[in-house]
C-alpha cells in the first residue's frame, strides 16, 4: 500500500510489532511469564528521510513505555514542537528487532519509521515493490572501519 503523506511524498507502510523491552528483558530472567510481555502489532509508515521511531501516544500507554526526556521535532510542513521521548520500544521487523527511544506523538494512529530504525535492523525500502526488505536476507551485516 503506498500512502501519500506532506508535499505529495510517498511512503511504505507496513505492521511490525513494537514491545515494552522491559517486559521482554523481566521474562528473560524468568520474573514474569513471556505471554504477559505487552506488544502490539502496529501500522506505520516507511520514510528513510525521517531520522527518528515515533509512536503514537495511544500505543506508548498500552505497552506502559517509560518516559524519557523531551524532544524537539520538525513536521514536513515546516511546524515545530517539543514532544515527549518513550524509551525501551523493542521493535521487530522482518524477524530481526532492537530497541529504540520514540519520540511520543499525541495525536497520531500510525508509527512513523524512520533511518535510524532502518540502519540499526540493516533494512532497505524497496520503492519499486513498495515494500520493506532486509539488505542481506542470511542477517544482519554492519559495517566498520
Amino acid at each position: 500500500m503506498r500512502v501519500i503523506g506532506a508535499y505529495g511524498v510517498g511512503g511504505v507502510t507496513i505492521d511490525f510489532e513494537v514491545a515494552n523491552y522491559d517486559d521482554v528483558a523481566r521474562a528473560h530472567a524468568g520474573d514474569i511469564k513471556p505471554e504477559r510481555v505487552r506488544r502490539r502489532i502496529v501500522r506505520g509508515i516507511v520514510d528513510p528521510g525521517a531520522a527518528m521511531l515515533v509512536l503514537p501516544e495511544s500505543v506508548v500507554k498500552e505497552l506502559g513505555l517509560p518516559l524519557g526526556g523531551k524532544a524537539k521535532v520538525r513536521y514536513a510542513d515546516g511546524r515545530r514542537a517539543v514532544r515527549r521521548e518513550a524509551k525501551a520500544a523493542q521493535v521487530t521487523i522482518l524477524g530481526r528487532d532492537d530497541t529504540f527511544t520514540a519520540v511520543v506523538e499525541p495525536k497520531r494512529k500510525d508509527a512513523l519509521i524512520g533511518a535510524i530504525v532502518l540502519e540499526a535492523l540493516d533494512l532497505l525500502v524497496d520503492c519499486k515493490e513498495q515494500r520493506v526488505v532486509p539488505r542481506d536476507p542470511s542477517g544482519p551485516i554492519y559495517e566498520i572501519e
